[in-house]
């Protein structure tokens, strides 16, 4: 045995094979990872209400011929074609969240050139919510998901054109087995849910979709400036203008988010329905009458500056740059016929917070009222900067006591989501400078306590809306003489409790106690009463404003 050398012992293996067989199957989740990641980008729809399994369980057109594609180019340019393929489809991906979001709470797709101001005003109502950090972080934080949505998106690309490339025998046999099903699925109309056709190119679809709307809308902004010009009433001189109204008051007010599911809903309207048949009776034991119908609003969910200025213009106002071409312009408004006829204007918009130079150099009021320049002293409720009482309240003071008369739009705030906290109505002799109103945030549940609840999302729309128009209703029964005119309608359909599909219709009322106003209306086929029922007349929002001026010119 001497001068042999003894056998090596064998090493240890340390659990390579193992660790191998784990960075297979590690490879093979990441691929069926990206894989299922793709394809949610291909087949997702851009509407919850059309999101189901069946969606998912189809066969993409685009990713059958791009893979066709990819496999029979050389390896640089396949990658490039896997980077491409990976950004457009995750900026589209992007986009239908953005859809998702709109109709859901507008009741449309996303507009890639009119809506980018509805961030603004979203970002606005969040702060008010939780505060301008927490906001802030919210922003970052979406801001970093949406380039990790590209950013992944183009790596599970590159991922499965790698893996098609070496084991290209196979890919392609799943590609032609895929292309063939596609065709005969297309032909034969075969459908893996109602609506939702097995051969897809939904993807393809919506993207031409916005690329057509985007240019309809670049087409659109040129014939507005010669439309705005054309309207009967822009030369009528003043002393023919609103002759049935004189020395009255008139108070056109824009109760936020009373759409018509406020009087259809059973969650709603039996509570609402109750109110206003019970300020109907209050009324008229007073002498005040009422006339009430709806008016189909140029937006839904949000957006309430565009049915204002629908309203006041007699324009259909249904995007950011339409409204952006009539601040711009000098179309005859509601409010400007009253200046030329005498009245002395008041624009009152509690919601304000920040200078509106565009929006006065356009309606040019002889007096507005922010939120900072109003005198309230009380506590804000959520959005709401005051409660609704207490800008009636001010209105009333500062304005609507006597001398000139008044033509004033008020927009109401305290029926804007969150719903919640919310005041209730005090003593009009008590409102004072809203000091009252202090204890009463405190003694109403936190908007992210309601919010986690849909029924309490419903409860608090119900009791804020109720709130507004009682506050409305017992406006004019403290100080509505023979000199009022009260005209109060909803902006839009409200958002998150109203199902999607459902009508654009707001109610609208005109309340006077001298019936020589109402007498003025008569052939308008309005409803008696603060209510307005199922049968009542439904115009569009844009023509109340030449409806209104004809009916009170002579």
């Amino acid at each position: 045995m001497l001068g042999k050398t003894a056998p090596a012992a064998p090493l240890p293996d340390f659990g390579l094979p193992r660790l191998g067989r784990r960075h297979a199957v590690a490879g093979g989740v990441l691929t069926a990872l990206a894989a299922l990641l793709v394809l949610f980008g291909l087949l997702a729809p851009d509407d919850l209400t059309a999101f189901s399994a069946g969606a998912l369980v189809r066969v993409p057109v685009e990713g059958v011929v791009v893979a066709a594609f990819a496999l029979v180019l050389p390896p640089r340019a396949r990658s490039v074609v896997a980077v491409l393929f990976g950004l457009v489809l995750g900026l589209l991906t992007l986009m239908k969240a953005l859809d998702t979001g709109f109709y859901a709470t507008l009741e449309k797709p996303f507009d890639p050139v009119y809506d980018w101001s509805f961030f603004h005003a979203g970002v606005e109502f969040l702060a008010g919510q939780i505060g301008d950090a927490a906001a802030v972080a919210a922003l970052i934080g979406a801001g970093v998901l949406a380039v990790a949505v590209v950013v992944f998106m183009v790596l599970a690309a590159l991922r499965l054109a790698r893996v098609a490339a070496g084991r290209r025998t196979a890919a392609t046999r799943v590609v032609a087995v895929l292309g063939v099903v596609w065709i005969g699925c297309s032909v034969f109309g075969v459908e893996s849910a109602p609506g939702q056709p097995v051969a897809a190119q939904s993807a393809v679809a919506l993207a031409y979709g916005d690329l057509r709307q985007v240019g309809a809308d670049l087409r659109e902004q040129r014939p507005f400036g010669e439309v705005a010009a054309a309207d009967a009433f822009r030369g009528t001189p003043g002393d023919q203008l609103l002759t049935g109204l004189r020395g009255k008051n008139v108070v056109l007010t824009f109760v936020e988010s009373y759409g018509r599911i406020a009087l259809d809903d059973p969650a709603f309207g039996p509570k609402i329905g109750a109110t206003l048949d019970a300020g109907t009776a209050e009324l008229r034991a007073a002498g005040i009458g009422a006339r009430s119908a709806f008016l189909s609003s140029s937006t839904f969910g949000g957006g309430s500056w565009l049915a204002h200025s629908t309203v006041q213009s007699g324009m259909w106002i249904d995007n950011q740059q339409r409204y952006n071409d009539l601040l711009a312009s000098d179309r005859l408004t509601l409010g400007g016929a009253f200046q030329r006829a005498g009245w002395r204007t008041v624009w009152d918009v509690p919601a304000h917070t920040k200078d509106w130079p565009e929006g006065q150099r356009f309606y040019h009021p002889d007096a507005y009222y922010d939120a900072r320049g109003i005198g309230y002293h009380g506590p804000g409720f959520a959005y709401a900067t005051m409660p609704d009482q207490f800008t009636m309240s001010m209105l009333q003071r500062k304005e609507l006591g006597g001398g000139r008369p008044v033509m004033a739009e008020v927009d109401l705030v305290s029926s804007h989501a969150p719903w919640s906290p919310r005041p209730w109505l005090v003593d009009w002799n008590q409102v004072g400078d809203g000091s009252v109103f202090a204890p009463m945030p405190a003694a109403g549940e936190a908007p992210e306590s309601v919010w986690k609840d849909p029924a309490k999302i419903r409860d608090a729309y119900r009791d804020a809306t109720d709130y507004s128009l009682k506050t409305l209703i017992s406006f004019v029964r403290h100080y509505g003489g023979d000199d009022l005119v009260l005209v109060f309608l909803g902006d839009h359909q409200p958002p998150v409790v109203t199902p999607q599909g459902a009508v654009h219709d707001v109610p609208i009322t005109i309340v006077a106690k001298d019936p020589k106003v109402l007498d003025r209306i008569s052939g308008w086929g309005w409803q008696d009463g603060l209510h307005p029922g199922a049968q009542a007349p439904v115009w569009k929002m844009d023509s109340f404003r030449d409806r209104f001026l004809t009916a009170f010119a002579h």
